[in-house]
């Protein structure tokens, strides 16, 4: 009785599909519920009235209007026609997104590898076998004997206790982590795209000033060379002057070079070299990007973010591989059987009274593995406590990167309006310095003082514009921005299907039908 009860149980696990992985439940996030209040995050910038620009752009700002950063498509957040253009060419050419999306293809192959093992396999075979016996040992005098055949092959592991369901849960979960990567890694090239792209106004307008500058100092040391010739200047004033040309052309040359890595970095992150018909862009200083994007709760990061996505899709593969290791100490059913035709002549396979059959029903059970089982599942719980905090890195990655953009936000405005009124004090310091110096007031040295003070301050405006954009970049993807395309698309999934050209394989359907 108690032997049928047994039975009973492993048919009801069978048929219920029944693991023996443990329950899953997922980590506490290891973060506070809310993100940093109080001094710099308490400055963060909202939405201005239509005519009042925000610090480093011109126009009316441009408001979020309260939608979470996964809702807002990145045509919306940012308005450069030129920067569209670029974002969309890279995500049909980035060779490292296609490769995301190979390994993705890979992982869906892998688990349908794993998930054909739940079925039972037939095969079509036909074989002849020739055999010679010495005569002393046949029968008859026949030393030469032939054996055909031809039937179907079949085989059947009964997954009573649920080792291959484990090991199909682990590849599909691992599928899906291969999914979110490949999300992870779309967004993440939206955001490379941009600020690479700003990094390259930056130069522009980084060798504005310095050519700005540089015209000015040879203009200055023209005066400066002509005074000293004719008798009226001192060897001194025309270093001093000489010094400001010198730098100021060594430092062309530098962001000349940079501005040329810079284009190369970006065609890099294109795939492809820059078209001809890409539409024109706009300054640096009219890069009106969303500024009032709303952070949230901790815990909507959970579900925004990719990352953390793909982190708990590989901790709920180790969670399944235990159940696999645990069933690797129970036995395993299978069943083998053939039925086919079987004669000693090629003629005689089909003619009544051919017919073969067997069949083969085997169990085996583990008595003695030299430990081997064991060491398995301590493998398997210790991947499982790697996983489960690799999770918790992620969360507080995650949660460190947007509490990094919020300080930055909440400060940049501010420092670019100092920045804008340095400038403005600088280069009247100048033309006062200037006119002092050409009345006998003062020497050349405050000239030159002023004339290097105010190109750092320029360069330090410039640098300070590109840094804000940047920011605002880096906290719209650490808040899962970037994975639409317009306001308003119906969110794709993960794993979705792409089309980067005749080069990578059509991605296969979705999770729901690969399951």
């Amino acid at each position: 009785m108690q032997k049928h009860s047994l039975i009973a149980v492993a048919v009801a696990l069978f048929a219920a599909g029944c693991t023996m992985a443990p329950k899953y439940e997922r980590p506490a996030p290891p973060v506070t519920g809310t993100f940093p209040t109080g001094g710099v995050y308490d400055t963060q910038p909202g939405a201005t009235q239509p005519g009042q620009p925000q610090p480093g752009t011109s126009g009316a700002a441009r408001s979020a209007n309260g939608q979470a950063a996964p809702d807002i498509g990145w045509r919306d957040f940012f308005v450069d026609p030129r920067m569209q253009r670029l974002i969309e060419i890279a995500l049909k050419n980035n060779r490292d997104l296609r490769v995301s999306v190979l390994n993705m293809q890979a992982s869906q192959a892998q688990y349908r590898i794993v998930r054909a093992g739940l079925f039972p396999t037939l095969e079509a075979a036909a074989s002849q076998s020739k055999s010679r016996t010495p005569k002393d040992l046949s029968f008859f005098n026949q030393t030469i004997s032939n054996s055909y055949s031809v039937g179907l092959n079949a085989s059947w592991e009964i997954d009573f206790f649920g080792r291959i369901q484990s090991l199909k849960d682990q590849a599909l979960a691992q599928y899906f982590a291969t999914a979110q990567a490949r999300k992870a890694a779309e967004i993440a090239l939206v955001s490379q795209v941009a600020n690479q792209y700003f990094t390259v106004l930056e130069l522009d307008d980084l060798l504005k000033v310095t050519q700005n500058t540089l015209k000015t100092a040879q203009e200055s040391y023209r005066i400066t060379k002509l005074q000293f010739d004719n008798g009226t200047g001192t060897e001194l004033d025309l270093r001093q002057s000489q010094t400001v040309v010198e730098q100021a052309t060594a430092n062309l040359q530098s962001q000349q070079r940079l501005r040329a890595q810079a284009d190369n970095a970006l065609v890099l992150l294109l795939g492809e070299p820059f078209p001809a018909d890409l539409p024109d862009g706009q300054p640096l200083d009219s890069q009106n990007l969303l500024t009032d994007i709303p952070a949230g709760l901790p815990s909507d990061l959970l579900t925004r973010r990719p990352d953390i996505m793909e982190a708990e899709e590989n901790l709920l593969a180790a969670n399944a591989n235990i159940g696999a290791a645990r069933a690797a100490f129970f036995p395993k059913v299978s069943l083998t059987g053939s039925f086919g035709t079987l004669s000693p002549t090629l003629g005689g396979l089909f003619k009544p009274g051919s017919a073969a059959w067997s069949f083969a029903p085997s169990i085996t059970l583990p008595i003695f593995e030299g430990g081997e089982n064991k060491a398995n599942l301590d493998v398997a719980n210790i991947q499982k406590n790697v996983q489960i905090a690799t999770y918790e890195k992620a969360i507080q990655t995650a949660f460190r990167e947007v509490a990094d953009g919020l300080a930055a936000r909440g400060t940049y405005d501010q420092q670019i309006e100092a920045l804008e009124r340095d400038n403005f004090a600088e280069q009247r310091r100048l033309d006062l310095s200037n006119l002092r110096y050409t009345n006998g007031v003062d020497s050349y040295l405050s000239v030159l003082t002023a004339q290097t003070d105010l190109y750092s301050a320029q360069q330090l405006l410039v640098t300070a514009r590109m840094e804000r954009l940047q920011n605002l970049v880096t906290l719209y993807q650490a808040l899962g921005g970037g994975w639409l395309e317009h306001n308003g698309d119906q969110p794709r999934p993960a794993d979705a299907p792409v089309d980067y050209g005749a080069a990578s394989a059509p991605v296969a359907a979705s999770a729901a039908t690969a399951g």
